[in-house]
């Protein structure tokens, strides 16, 4: 898989493309990349991705707050997962919002060459969102493409979508985010030092220097799978600010303990997957009190993981 921020270096013929931000690569996401992964292999044609970094969200709402789903890195990994050969991720800026549909697709026609497009039925781009699918279909003719709209997928009635996930994140629930995207929710990072603290009670754990722009769940303490090099390790994660330290943290953090784990972690990427929640985080009157909770949050994790590493 080909990944690259620029149209400038590609000079593709008869492409299948997407277009979209891809936030989380979830199973609304993996319906329209089956079907254009399919359809341009079929032909001996390249599947191609285009997004955008910063999100368009970020840029027009002048968001600050933690918001992605994915880092750039995660998503194109995860569309190149899903089959794509070539993803683009095309920088985002007023400059880039402000270009009408027509620009833009004369653009990507001399740089893809493209004869699908492969979209959901409320995608749009543009200057204001101009370039709905009735315009890019009128386009089509123009440029010489044809159009596959695919249905939005539904769970519990509702569609999925990256805005639904990071509500559910918001609140904690894990779980829900995983059957919206189809994996368990992702967190990575390079172990960096600590304060030693989880270590003198016996109890050490990693403290990740994550992506600062990621959405962190909602705090509290999850049952987590931890992958380091090529380990799956079961772990408890604490996300939060740890209030029986009284710690002075503007932002939430995430500590993981790696259960059965011995060895030196600083310095290695570990990767955190998301699997149920256990409890909020809360303060206790003193280190014995909460020693004993970590070793009961401990017993119930492996409870909850031991079912998930069964299957």
């Amino acid at each position: 898989m080909l990944h690259t921020d620029s149209l400038e270096s590609l000079s593709l013929e008869g492409a299948w493309l997407t277009i979209g931000s891809f936030d989380g690569v979830h199973r609304g996401h993996q319906a329209i990349l089956r079907q254009l992964v399919a359809g341009a292999h079929a032909q001996n044609a390249p599947a191609v991705a285009l997004t955008f970094y910063p999100h368009p969200a970020v840029v027009l709402r002048n968001r600050t707050d933690p918001f992605y789903l994915t880092s750039p890195e995660q998503r194109a990994r995860l569309l190149g997962e899903q089959g794509v050969d070539v993803v683009i991720t095309h920088p985002f800026d007023r400059q880039v919002a402000s270009r009408s549909a027509r620009d833009f697709i004369r653009e990507l026609k001399d740089h893809l060459g493209f004869r699908k497009l492969c979209v959901g039925p409320d995608f749009a781009m543009g200057h204001n969102r101009e370039g709905n699918v009735a315009m890019l279909q009128r386009l089509g003719d123009e440029f010489d493409y044809s159009m596959s709209v695919i249905r939005p997928i539904r769970l519990k009635r509702e569609v999925v979508s990256s805005s639904r996930i990071r509500a559910a994140l918001r609140e904690g629930d894990v779980k829900i985010a995983r059957q919206l995207l189809g994996r368990p929710y992702a967190l990575d990072g390079v172990v960096a030092p600590g304060d030693g603290r989880g270590r003198r009670i016996g109890i050490p754990t990693a403290n990740l220097d994550v992506w600062q722009e990621q959405l962190m769940p909602k705090t509290g303490v999850y049952a987590c799978l931890a992958r380091v090099g090529e380990r799956l390790l079961r772990a408890v994660t604490n996300v939060g600010v740890r209030p029986t330290f009284n710690d002075p943290i503007a932002m939430p953090r995430a500590e993981t303990h790696l259960l059965d784990y011995r060895g030196d972690l600083y310095g290695q990427r570990i990767e955190l997957l998301f699997i149920d929640r256990l409890r909020d985080e809360q303060r206790f009157p003193d280190v014995d009190s909460l020693i004993a909770q970590i070793h009961a949050d401990i017993r119930r994790a492996r409870r909850i993981l031991r079912v998930k590493l069964s299957h």
